[in-house]
């Protein structure tokens, strides 16, 4: 739309038939747009991303939030003032909610999309958390359904060519209809879509067997493609984010190296944009994860064809937006599903309550680095279940460990369901095909131990996902420290057993084995630490022997009936432990295992120095003698120069 007169100039351009062709064809265009795209009209775009199968509002320190029955409300509202808005979505619209253990059977998510009326979406890296045959399976799900679906946009991701089940995939994909871009007519007006997965996306999705294609590559092809076809507001779908350094993100570079692009929904950084963020002609915008807003963005053409933004809006979907009908009543089916299909393995019900609380507690901050008492609820669930439900553990010492990038969901004050414990660690597939990633356990010597809380300390400004919360240790360490030895104290603690036990600490042994126990993912991406702290760290997971762990399917805990333990099942059991009597009190605010100090007490930043703080010492110390060095080399420089010339005066005399 900014650049249809271009576009349609230089197409015009080529012959003088053509030329009078376009003419026609651009009079026609401008008549059929009249109120629409033309002076005075408009084209709205309404988007989301990060959805995460957010079927169900969620609980917040403000109150509800997300829903897909205010959702569509939300929809009806905005459709009802902008007849001819487009709705679409940015990726990640699977796993995040226990919805999506219907993904690979029935496509709930797609199926609601459809429902709702999305016109299009894109991949984000969830959609291959089950591994590209999943998606594939999730896609003949859909198919089958004989529903209206969204179309599915894809430019940049496609089946690797060493993927054994790549014809599978492929197959799927064209049964669907995933295509690069999409061209279609909405209110007078031509609009062209296509989709991108981002790098970081790409990196988040280890299992997905796709291979990635360059960006810019694919976005200047498929811009061509939609600009030859007629598309006058070009839009895309990006997996990329804006999360990062400002104009340097994903999306920012994207939008300055490829021309022609109006708008770019920006998804995967779960960024939101209170404002667009403008990069030449391209406007970049976010409305949020989990279904929190609904984005609305409206532009009108001015005389010389370019878009004017005329209202950009995100509207809150909470508690002040009634539930669409007819979308509630499909949830309440969703949900009977879940408890048939899946629950019910395990013996529960969605609305089973595990226990109360009388405490709200939310999801770490991302980038800030301290404790959280989810994470820590967490880990000591998980390292409970590695005593209680698995069969025959292991007497020795264990730690358990979990992630911030795993907790997807927070738990609020009062009655704790059996969904929202799954909502909590909801993410993944096990070796037995179910959704939900198993436990496992691996071993690592105490210098390593002692390594994982280093990861904390130093990996987590870098990748705030990376930031750990542990059970059975406690570690203390300082943010002004040299990088890769921010560390200064660790320690072992006996599990908490009570809210007046404070347990019993021990000494780490450098070179004996500990077990660690961990969910699926990860225990995996503890082998990548090497690679993130430039080699100055470094973790290899090992078996009772010593031996390291090439494979961790072989290394699932499992209870006595054989069957995996999920993470979010070790957590739901951990609740239920406590009982009617309600979440222990020491969970609602983190008990100080993990302390974090900003202090700039020499002693403090110089304790128990690693190789790192005494190459800095020795550097710096070079470099305090180098630079004495220079100042005592100008000084008498000064001075031969001063006295130089006296001599040189006298002797003139």
């Amino acid at each position: 739309m900014a650049n249809y007169r271009k576009r349609t100039g230089e197409r015009r351009g080529r012959s003088l038939l053509a030329g009078l062709a376009g003419l026609l064809l651009g009079a026609l265009l401008l008549c059929a747009a009249a109120g629409a795209a033309g002076p005075g009209g408009e084209v709205t775009v309404l988007f989301t991303h990060d959805l995460h199968a957010r079927f169900l509002p969620w609980e917040t320190t403000q109150g509800q939030s997300g829903g897909y029955a205010r959702l569509m409300t939300a929809l009806e509202e905005e459709r009802a003032d902008h007849p001819g808005a487009l709705t679409v979505d940015g990726g990640d619209f699977s796993v995040g909610s226990v919805f999506s253990t219907l993904y690979t059977q029935y496509a709930p998510e797609l199926q609601i999309m459809g429902a709702m009326g999305y016109d299009a979406a894109t991949f984000g890296n969830h959609e291959f958390d089950q591994t590209g045959l999943g998606l594939a399976r999730m896609l003949q799900a859909a198919l089958s359904s004989g529903r209206t679906l969204p179309a599915l946009l894809s430019a940049n991701y496609r089946p690797d060519a060493q993927n054994p089940d790549q014809l599978d995939i492929q197959r799927a994909m064209a049964a669907y209809g995933v295509q690069e871009y999409l061209v279609l007519e909405r209110g007078g007006v031509t609009f062209g879509l296509f989709g991108l997965m981002g790098e970081d996306a790409h990196s988040c999705a280890p299992t997905s067997g796709f291979a990635l294609e360059d960006r810019v590559k694919a976005a200047q092809r498929c811009v061509s493609a939609l600009e030859e076809e007629g598309a006058q507001f070009i839009i895309c779908l990006s997996h990329g984010g804006t999360d990062g350094k400002a104009g340097k993100t994903e999306d920012e570079q994207l939008a300055k190296k490829v021309e022609g692009i109006d708008l770019i929904v920006s998804a995967h950084s779960h960024t939101t944009l209170a404002q667009p963020i403008v990069v030449g002609d391209t406007y970049i915008v976010s409305a949020g994860a989990y279904c929190q807003n609904l984005g609305s963005i409206t532009f009108s053409q001015n005389e010389a064809g370019e878009k004017v933004l005329e209202d950009y809006r995100l509207i809150p979907i909470d508690q002040t937006l009634p539930e669409d009908e007819v979308i509630a009543g499909e949830v309440e089916k969703w949900k009977e599903l879940v408890n048939s299909s899946y629950l019910s393995a395990f013996g529960l019900r969605c609305d089973d309550v595990l226990t109360p609380s009388s405490f709200f507690l939310d999801l770490p901050e991302s980038g800030v680095q301290q404790g959280n008492a989810l994470g820590e609820l967490a880990a000591d669930a998980f390292l409970w279940a590695a005593v209680e439900l698995q069969a025959d553990p292991p007497d020795v010492d264990t730690v358990a460990v979990t992630a911030a990038g795993v907790l997807r969901a927070p738990l609020a004050a009062g009655n704790i369901t059996a969904a929202q414990a799954f909502d909590v660690l909801s993410m993944g597939v096990g070796e037995d095909g179910s959704a939900g990633y198993p436990l496992v356990s691996c071993y690592l010597t105490g210098k390593e131990l002692k390594t994982v809380a280093e990861i904390d300390a130093s990996v987590t400004p870098l990748m705030p996902a990376a930031q750990l919360y542990l059970s059975g240790m406690i570690y203390s360490f300082n943010t002004h420290r040299v990088p890769f030895d921010r560390v200064f104290e660790t320690r072992l603690q006996v599990p908490l057993a009570g809210d007046d036990q404070e347990g019993v600490p021990a000494q780490i042994e450098d070179d004996r084995l500990y077990r660690v126990v961990s969910g699926m993912y990860s225990a995996q991406m503890l082998s990548t630490v090497e690679s993130k702290s430039l080699g100055l760290l470094s973790v290899v997971p090992k078996d009772e022997l010593g031996q390291p762990i090439t494979d961790f399917s072989q290394h699932v805990l499992r209870d006595e009936q054989g069957n995996e333990i999920k993470e979010w099942y070790a957590l739901a059991t951990y609740l239920q432990s406590f009982g009617e009597e309600g979440l222990a009190g020491r969970y609602a605010a983190p008990d100080g295992r993990k302390h974090v100090s900003t202090s700039w007490n020499p002693i403090e930043l110089l304790q128990s120095p690693g190789a790192p703080t005494l190459i800095a010492l020795v550097l710096l110390i070079l470099g305090a003698a180098l630079a004495a060095a220079l100042v005592r080399w100008v000084l008498g420089s000064r001075r031969r120069r001063r006295y130089g010339g006296r001599r040189w005066l006298w002797r003139r005399r």
